[in-house]
């Protein structure tokens, strides 16, 4: 019951390549950035496009897996979790990021 608590599913298409990173315990951070768009007619009757940006974030064999299967442009639906995090950045200033923990994909066309 705990995993719908916190489900968030997404469709729409990469704005970059994949990037993957081995970390020093040998496990697989992968991230890429995912636009999906809201399509709406505006007061005036005009035809408006609203895109948003999400940060996408997968470990191991499932990064690994959309590393060798996606690229840019590529529409994809993702499956994952909510998550917040804060760090400090090289200047020390505290910055904040939300992201998606994909648990699974899937490519579309």
């Amino acid at each position: 019951m705990n995993s719908i608590r916190n489900s968030v599913q997404l469709i729409g298409n990469l704005g970059s390549e994949v990037t993957s990173v081995t970390l020093e315990n040998g496990q697989t951070l992968t991230k890429f950035p995912l636009a999906t768009n809201e399509f709406y007619n505006s007061s005036e009757g005009e035809k408006v496009q609203k895109t948003q940006w999400h940060n996408i974030v997968a470990w191991g064999n499932k990064g690994e897996s959309m590393a060798k299967t996606l690229e840019k442009g590529s529409e994809v639906m993702i499956h994952g979790k909510l998550e917040y995090r804060s760090y400090e950045d090289k200047e020390g200033v505290k910055r904040y990021s939300t992201e998606i923990i994909a648990n699974s994909f899937f490519k579309i066309g």
